[in-house]
């Protein structure tokens, strides 16, 4: 009787947890075009990059610059703060920046606030523990010569039965003389999203 009652348990949890949700992984290429939710993504994040890599880049500041100086300027990356009513990681596209910068050979980037602190503990600690000749010499940082800050925000407006829903993002980059203030560079994207969702339920 033992025997029985184990064997129809065993084949009733087979069937109980072959009906259960399964999961399907497809991977897509990085910049394919999915929105899923309606909110702030990875597409919005790489549009937000592209367009203001591009302004920044070619932008009278960088002439204006190179032609004072005869050298790069020396940018370090601030804070972009997030006044949307979204948990968006600015980071995304600031990183992208960041990149851009470096890899053009026109923009010097130096580490940021926090990025700074990394650094000096490992100076400080070639100081005790490094050669003469292989310790980094103190006091020998960079200046930058702008910082670029910025910010996003989102307006949200729905129909009286939320089934349409309409979402502005505006994300604002300027670039500020570290020196005298002076903002040489405003950058702006604006992105709109209008979602429809259905009232039918299966």
């Amino acid at each position: 009787m033992m025997k029985r009652v184990l064997f129809f348990t065993t084949i009733a949890l087979f069937f109980i947890s072959g009906c259960g949700p399964s999961q399907t992984v497809t991977r897509t290429a990085a910049d394919s075009e999915e929105d899923l939710s309606g909110r702030w993504n990875e597409t919005d994040a790489r549009l937000v990059a592209d367009e203001m890599i591009e302004d920044a880049l070619t932008g009278a500041w960088l002439e204006r610059f190179m032609d004072s100086n005869n050298e790069p300027p020396v940018v370090i990356l601030g804070r972009v703060r997030n006044e949307s009513m979204e948990h968006i990681d600015t980071e995304v596209f600031t990183k992208e920046m960041e990149r851009a910068f470096v890899n053009s050979g026109y923009v010097m980037v130096v580490a940021s606030a926090d990025e700074r602190i990394e650094v000096r503990e490992e100076r400080a600690d070639q100081q005790q523990h490094a050669s003469i000749e292989s310790a980094s010499a103190l006091a020998e940082e960079q200046g930058a010569d702008f910082m670029m800050i910025g910010n996003i925000s989102s307006i949200v407006d729905q129909s009286g039965d939320r089934s349409r829903q309409s979402v502005y993002y505006t994300v604002n980059l300027e670039l500020v003389n570290v020196e005298n203030n002076q903002k040489v560079w405003i950058g702006n994207k604006q992105i709109r999203k209008m979602i429809e969702r259905s009232s039918t339920r299966w």
